[in-house]
């Protein structure tokens, strides 16, 4: 084990996997030369040279294409985007070929490609570049959404990425890049997809959550737990494919439930995943499912209306004690 940041541990999976696979190579805006606009890909144009480390034209559109186009000829590109919502500009190449050349072509021809880069909202990056938009493409059949919470995940859940022959939607959290945990070293290291992990055990209320809400649910039961409140913490790892079994266990356990995300509440992935528990898990629970979310606004750039817009461990203690009563 060693200790480094998550942006250090997604480029330790990336490097580990281009020494690796001959066929594994990067492009996007400004990822060599510049080293990453997150520093994610700091070094990597010098080790691995220009032809496996591609710094792209400033066209999404363009990136997702080729990126697409290499994935279905038998390379396995890991395509930046600078963020993703910039990424609304490649819907197209996307959601209409990406998700779904497999589809279309009978199974005969596989896409092997990873689309990541930072996601979330915060930082006072204003309403077109602080947005959190999960559900738009977990809405899509054909991709895997992968949303990791800690280093050691960003590492394994991004190597089992890479190694997969569908699709992936990798979403990191900007917020979450300097964020310092424990990471195996161990090249065969890898986190499966659809396994959600309970991050604290608890008997009273389950907080379900993915990404930075991960952490807003932690310090929410940190601070119910002083009040003799014992909440459980899922941490779903991946939107697609989605880990119901380990969601609804702990609800048979608690029979209380809260989902907290970032994006907004209005036909939102929590939306999804309340309705799933509830027809699921109906019958044991003792209330209705609590949501968390962000305000349905753009996101706005003064520092004190960002702030109101972005739930906090504050709003999660505060849906736990509307559903405990």
């Amino acid at each position: 084990m060693a200790t480094m940041r998550y942006q250090q541990a997604l480029r330790l999976a990336m490097t580990e996997e281009m020494e690796r696979d001959p066929n594994v190579f990067i492009c996007g805006e400004e990822v060599g030369q510049y080293q990453g606009t997150y520093r994610v890909t700091e070094g990597m144009l010098q080790k691995f040279g220009p032809r496996r480390v591609v710094d792209t034209p400033i066209s999404e559109i363009g990136i997702a294409g080729m990126a697409t186009g290499a994935a279905m000829v038998g390379l396995r590109p890991i395509a930046e985007f600078m963020t993703w919502s910039f990424a609304l500009e490649a819907m197209d190449q996307l959601v209409n070929h990406a998700s779904k050349i497999t589809y279309m072509s009978g199974g005969r021809i596989q896409c092997p490609v990873v689309f990541r880069g930072p996601a979330g909202v915060g930082t006072q990056l204003s309403a077109q570049h602080s947005q959190s938009m999960e559900s738009w493409y977990a809405h899509t059949p054909g991709f895997k959404v992968v949303m990791p919470a800690f280093p050691d995940d960003a590492k394994g859940l991004l190597k089992t990425a890479i190694r997969e022959n569908n699709p992936i939607i990798f979403m990191e959290h900007a917020g979450l890049y300097g964020l310092q945990g424990e990471v195996p070293e161990d090249p065969n290291f890898t986190v499966p997809f659809g396994k959600a992990s309970v991050r604290r055990e608890g008997t009273d209320i389950t907080l379900v959550s993915y990404s930075r809400g991960v952490h807003l649910c932690l310090k929410a039961a940190d601070a119910l737990a002083r009040e003799g409140i014992e909440c459980e913490v899922i941490d779903l790892r991946t939107l697609v494919p989605l880990d119901m079994d380990t969601v609804v266990a702990s609800v048979r356990k608690t029979h209380h439930a809260v989902v907290a995300q970032e994006e907004w509440k209005n036909v939102s992935f929590g939306s999804e995943l309340s309705a799933r528990i509830h027809e699921q898990a109906f019958d044991e629970l003792d209330a209705p499912v609590e949501r968390v979310a962000g305000a349905d606004v753009p996101m706005p750039y003064a520092k004190n209306l960002e702030r109101a817009a972005i739930p906090t461990d504050n709003d999660v203690i505060a849906a736990v004690r509307r559903a405990l009563a």
